[in-house]
C-alpha cells in the first residue's frame, strides 16, 4: 500500500499501545506466572485430572449437540424460506444471548420436583427425586442449546458468500431441490460448520454459569469451577495454581481456535449473486412446526417457570392465585438491598466498558491497515476467544504486579479492566468492518488540506464509523451487564454484579429471589437488544447476532 495512505504514525502507536495493554500484556503475564512451579505440580493432582476429563466430556457432548441442532436450523431457516422465517431466526438466536446462569436457573426450576409450575400442573416428580438436569447430562443439553446459535451464525456468514448461480446451475441440470442443496450448497458450508463447532467447543469449555448451577449440586466439577475454588482458597500458591489451571484450560481451547482458523482459510468463495433460499416444501413445513414446539419448550416454559418461582412463598409450593406473592420482588428491590447494589455495579461496569471500548475502537479500526496494529490485535482476539476464566486470571495477575495492585484487588476497577481485556475484540469488529469500506483517499485529501489528526478523526472518520462504534459498544454492554465468570473470580465485598448475585442467591438456597433477579437480567438484555436494533439498517449484515 502507498505509505501516504497509511494511518498517521501517532495514531497507530496509540492504537498499538492500547492493544498491548488490554491484549498481549495480560496474556503474557498469565504465561509467566503459569510457567512456575505450579505447572509442574498439575500432573500429580488427581482433582485436576478429574476436572479435566469432565470438562472435555461435557464440552465434546455440547459441541456435538450444537452442531446437530445448528445444521437442522440451517436446513430449515437458511436454505429454505418457510413462513415466519425472520421471527424464527430471531427466536433461535435468543438462547445464545440469555445469560448462562439465568438459563441454568430457569431450566432447573422448570424440571425439578419443587418446580412451582410443575406442581401447579400436577406434573412434578415425587419430592426427593433428583433434579434431572443436575450433572453432565443437563450441562450438555443446555450448553448445546446455547452453542447451536453459534453454529447457525457461523454457517450463515458463509452462506452469504455462496454464489446463487451454483444452485441455479444444478437445478438447470435436472437436480431436484434437495439434491441440489446436498451436492452443491452443503459442501460449501462445511467451513462454517467447522468454525461454529470451534466456537461451540470454546463456549462450552469455559462456561461458568451452567457448570456452577448444574454441576456443583451433582459434584461434577469442571475446570472453570476448579479455578474459582483454587483462587478463592487462601495461601500464596493460589495465584500460581489458578494461572496453571487457566493455561491448561487455554490449551484445551486450542482445537477450537485452530478449527476457526482452518475454516477461515477454507471459506474462500467466488463472488456472485446472493443465495436465495428455496421455497419450503411439505417436509420443511413439518420441520418448522416441530421447531415452533421446541421453541415453546426451550424459551416459554423456562420463562414461565422463572416467573412462577419468583411469585411463590417458597420452593415446593405450587403457583396459584392464592399462593402468589410479590414478597421476593419487594425484598429484592428494598432500599439498601444487595440487588440494587449489584444492579448498580453491573450497569456502571457495562456502561463504562462499552464507552471506553467504543472510543478505543475508533483509532484501532482506522489503524488496522498497518501491519503492527493488525499483529497487536491478535492479543485482544485471543482474550475474547479464550475462556473467560483465562482472561480473568490474566487480568488479575497483571494488576497485582503493578504498584497499585493491592489497592485494586476486589474492586470494580479490577473487574472493569478485565472486561476491557475480554471484550475489546467484540467492540472492534463492527467498527473495523465499517472502516474497511472507507476510502483512504478521504483522509489523505483532508491531510493535504492541512487538517490535523483530531480534526480528521472528527470530520472524516467519526461520522461514517459512528453506527459501528455504537453497535460495538451496545454488544459489549449486552455481554458485560450479565457477565458471571470474570465477576465471580474477581469480585470483593460490595462489588458483586447481577451474575454473581444470581449464583450466590441460588447457592444460598434463596431460589425465589434468584428467579426475580434473573427476570430483571432478562429485561436488561431485551432493552439493550432493542437499542442495538435501532442501528441495524446502517450496519453490515451479520453485525448483530440476532439479525443474521
Amino acid at each position: 500500500m502507498n505509505p501516504s495512505l497509511l494511518p498517521s504514525r501517532g495514531l497507530a502507536l496509540l492504537a498499538l499501545a492500547w492493544l498491548v495493554l488490554v491484549g498481549a500484556a495480560p496474556l503474557l503475564r498469565l504465561l509467566s506466572e503459569a510457567s512456575g512451579p505450579a505447572l509442574a505440580l498439575l500432573p500429580a493432582d488427581t482433582a485436576v485430572w478429574r476436572a479435566t476429563w469432565r470438562t472435555v466430556a461435557v464440552a465434546a457432548g455440547a459441541c456435538l449437540l450444537a452442531c446437530l441442532l445448528g445444521m437442522a436450523l440451517v436446513s430449515l431457516l437458511l436454505l429454505r424460506a418457510p413462513p415466519g422465517r425472520r421471527v424464527l431466526l430471531f427466536l433461535c438466536i435468543l438462547p445464545a444471548l440469555v445469560p448462562p446462569q439465568v438459563l441454568a436457573l430457569a431450566f432447573s426450576q422448570a424440571a425439578g420436583p419443587s418446580s412451582p409450575l410443575l406442581l401447579a400442573l400436577g406434573l412434578a416428580p415425587p419430592l426427593g427425586t433428583p433434579n434431572p438436569l443436575y450433572g453432565p447430562g443437563g450441562m450438555i443439553a443446555l450448553l448445546g442449546l446455547q452453542g447451536a446459535p453459534l453454529v447457525l451464525l457461523a454457517m450463515a456468514a458463509v452462506l452469504r458468500r455462496v454464489p446463487g448461480e451454483n444452485l441455479a446451475a444444478a437445478r438447470g441440470l435436472g437436480a431436484g431441490p434437495s439434491e441440489a442443496l446436498r451436492r452443491v450448497v452443503w459442501p460449501l458450508l462445511l467451513p462454517g460448520l467447522l468454525a461454529g463447532a470451534g466456537l461451540a467447543w470454546i463456549a462450552a469449555l469455559g462456561n461458568f454459569g451452567v457448570a456452577a448451577l448444574l454441576g456443583i449440586p451433582a459434584r461434577w466439577i469442571t475446570l472453570p469451577i476448579l479455578i474459582w475454588q483454587r483462587l478463592s482458597g487462601a495461601g500464596t500458591g493460589a495465584l500460581g495454581q489458578s494461572a496453571a489451571l487457566s493455561l491448561l484450560l487455554a490449551a484445551l481451547a486450542a482445537p477450537g481456535l485452530l478449527a476457526q482458523r482452518a475454516a477461515i482459510r477454507a471459506a474462500s468463495l467466488p463472488s456472485g449473486k446472493p443465495f436465495e433460499p428455496l421455497r419450503a416444501g411439505q417436509g420443511a413445513r413439518l420441520g418448522v412446526a416441530l421447531l415452533w414446539l421446541g421453541l415453546v419448550l426451550v424459551l416459554l416454559v423456562p420463562l414461565l417457570s422463572l416467573l412462577a418461582a419468583s411469585l411463590v412463598p417458597a420452593f415446593g409450593v405450587p403457583i396459584s392465585a392464592g399462593t402468589a406473592t410479590l414478597r421476593h420482588w419487594g425484598a429484592a428491590f428494598a432500599p439498601g438491598s444487595q440487588t440494587l447494589g449489584a444492579l448498580g455495579n453491573s450497569l456502571l461496569l457495562s456502561a463504562l466498558a462499552a464507552l471506553i471500548l467504543a472510543l478505543a475502537a475508533l483509532p484501532v479500526a482506522i489503524s488496522l491497515r498497518g501491519r503492527a496494529v493488525r499483529i497487536g490485535a491478535i492479543g485482544t482476539d485471543l482474550s475474547y476467544a479464550l475462556p473467560g476464566a483465562c482472561t480473568g486470571v490474566a487480568a488479575l495477575l497483571l494488576v497485582l504486579s503493578t504498584p497499585f495492585g493491592g489497592w485494586a484487588y476486589g474492586t470494580l476497577a479490577l473487574i472493569l479492566f478485565a472486561y476491557l481485556a475480554r471484550f475489546q475484540a467484540m467492540a472492534l469488529r463492527p467498527a473495523a468492518a465499517a472502516a474497511a469500506r472507507l476510502d483512504p483517499l478521504l483522509d489523505f485529501a483532508a491531510r493535504g488540506m492541512g487538517a490535523g489528526l483530531w480534526s480528521r478523526l472528527r470530520s472524516v472518520h467519526l461520522p461514517p464509523l459512528t453506527p459501528g462504534l455504537a453497535a460495538g459498544g451496545i454488544l459489549v454492554a449486552l455481554q458485560a451487564v450479565n457477565e458471571v465468570t470474570i465477576s465471580t473470580l474477581l469480585h470483593g465485598p460490595g462489588t458483586q454484579t447481577l451474575g454473581v448475585l444470581v449464583f450466590n442467591l441460588q447457592d444460598g438456597g434463596d431460589g425465589p429471589q434468584a428467579a426475580a433477579v434473573s427476570l430483571v437480567a432478562l429485561l436488561l438484555v431485551a432493552g439493550l437488544m432493542a437499542l442495538a436494533s435501532l442501528f441495524a439498517r446502517r450496519l453490515p449484515d451479520g453485525t448483530l447476532p440476532w439479525r443474521p
